[in-house]
């Protein structure tokens, strides 16, 4: 019979290093390929393995080094890993196998065409919300769910489960406003406008919003360029409790922790799929506590929903799910062929936001009409205007400035208003004829403004000189470049000449 050692058992046991390395949000540790851990536990590179420090466990995805910027006893984390395990320099982690993903298999499942039941969307969702699955292991389970794959029961199961995996606001009366755009069109920035006229008229409207997916801006991208939007839920409260709604991001919170996960991993795809939409917005408003919903979906050729007859079928399903949930909501079809306002970028699209609050010359018609649009929805939903008169109460909240005193307290609640920050470089793009407009890309010109920078860079996008139907000059400027470098210009305009039609001008 074996006597058992009688040394420690710290064979799988390394000293941590900070190494620098922006993994963007994925936990990532570099290990010598030859050192005990790797040799012993066979651990291989792209190995998923649990590390535990003080109590805290993660996992992570191992990268082999081969070269001495590692010790033998040492392990180096990405700065996602470090922050999510509270390390410091030089202390102990233990470094084991991570357990099979059983979840995996439903997703390998739904791969292959099967229907998913809720308790299999409810396990992965879990998995997810814990970061037990990789960045590979996301990508798989968004693609699979893509290309119509997630049938309207198989949406509300995903929606269910994603609330439940997360902390739920609980405003304790109704109604409980919230509006959302299915998105896809650029400077469509009314959601600081629209929560500033609903609250200025006695409703309340806690809006929480997400970063860009596919966008060069989400809402929280922009208002961070305004005010604090990182606010935890005790914040948040006290903000709604004072003011009557916030305009926060939902990230900084766990109502639906796994979506913030999926949504980073959508954003590399460049991809936001019909089911995980619904189940990303609707798990969203529901746990922030929404009673009364209004959906607003642009409908146009570059936009996200291409056609009218797209736009009923997604309504159909954001209706159905959102009444299995008992939100009451309702949905606009609005115009996407075009951009709206002026600015497509962070600081941009929160220079219109300001201009049109303030009543301000040269403030975007097209950004105030469509905020008054679908807060006059908002607030004919929830009761505060009668059925008919919901435009002419919003119109009024932003003419007698009610709505820009409602916006300007609602970000001193939040933590101070501030100036959006203003781009070192520009550069027009020019009009090479004479002509009128007649086409312009809405894809395209937003992957102008993230070549660019946007949204990481907050002053970067494109600012727009002109709009559909109107004429222009030969040399007169289309839209203008912002940007942080020469370098980051260089890039758009390379894009730009590559597709000189982003901006179809046709002669007269």
């Amino acid at each position: 019979m074996l006597t058992p050692p009688s040394y420690p058992l710290t064979h799988n046991v390394l000293r941590l290093r900070r190494l620098g390395i922006d993994t963007h949000q994925e936990a990532v540790v570099y290990m010598r390929e030859d050192c005990d851990v790797c040799r012993s536990e066979g651990l291989d590179s792209l190995a998923q393995v649990h590390l535990t420090h003080n109590g805290r466990t993660i996992t992570a995805t191992l990268h082999h080094v081969t070269s001495d910027i590692l010790a033998h006893n040492e392990a180096g984390l990405s700065d996602a890993a470090w922050v999510s395990l509270g390390a410091r320099d030089g202390d102990p982690v233990t470094v084991r196998h991570a357990p099979p993903l059983d979840s995996f298999g439903y997703v390998r499942a739904k791969t292959f065409g099967r229907r998913l039941e809720e308790n299999e969307f409810r396990a992965i969702v879990a998995d997810v919300a814990t970061q037990h699955y990789a960045d590979v292991h996301l990508a798989s389970f968004i693609t699979a769910c893509a290309n119509h794959h997630l049938d309207r029961g198989e949406m509300a199961s995903l929606t269910r489960a994603m609330i439940d995996a997360g902390e739920r606001l609980d405003w304790g009366r109704s109604p409980i406003m919230d509006k959302h755009s299915i998105g896809g069109l650029p400077g469509n920035r009314t959601s600081p406008i629209v929560v500033s006229i609903v609250a200025a008229c006695g409703l309340t409207m806690p809006k929480t919003s997400s970063r860009a997916i596919t966008s060069p801006a989400g809402t929280a991208d922009t208002m961070e360029t305004l005010t604090r939007v990182d606010l935890d839920l005790p914040a948040i409260r006290r903000v709604v409790e004072q003011e009557g709604g916030c305009i926060v991001w939902g990230g900084a919170v766990r109502l639906s922790p796994a979506d913030d996960v999926l949504i980073r991993v959508e954003r590399i795809l460049d991809l936001d799929a019909e089911g995980q939409l619904v189940a990303s917005v609707l798990s969203k408003k529901a746990a922030a506590g929404a009673t009364h919903l209004i959906l607003d979906l642009p409908v146009g050729p570059t936009a996200k929903v291409r056609t009218r007859a797209d736009a009923d079928e997604l309504a159909g399903h954001l209706l159905a799910v959102a009444a299995s949930l008992g939100i009451e909501a309702r949905t606009l079809m609005s115009d996407g062929t075009q951009p709206v306002g002026h600015g497509i970028g962070p600081a941009l699209e929160a220079r219109d936001v300001l201009a049109v609050l303030k009543n301000a010359p040269g403030a975007p018609g097209s950004l105030r009409e469509r905020a008054i649009s679908v807060a006059a929805a908002v607030l004919e939903l929830g009761g505060a205007a009668p059925a008919g008169a919901g435009e002419r109460v919003a119109r009024a909240a932003i003419d007698d400035g009610r709505a820009w005193r409602k916006f300007k307290a609602i970000c001193e609640a939040q933590g101070g208003l501030r100036a959006p920050p203003v781009a070192l470089h520009t550069h027009p793009v020019l009009s090479d004829r004479a002509g009128r407009v007649t086409a312009i890309d809405s894809r395209r010109i937003s992957r102008v403004a993230k070549l660019a920078g946007a949204p990481d860079d907050k002053a970067a996008g494109v600012d727009m000189h002109t709009a559909l139907g109107q004429s222009v000059e030969k040399g007169q400027p289309l839209f203008t470049l912002h940007a942080e470098s020469p370098g980051q210009i260089a890039y758009a305009l390379g894009y730009v000449a590559a597709w000189p039609e982003i901006i179809r001008v046709e002669s007269l």
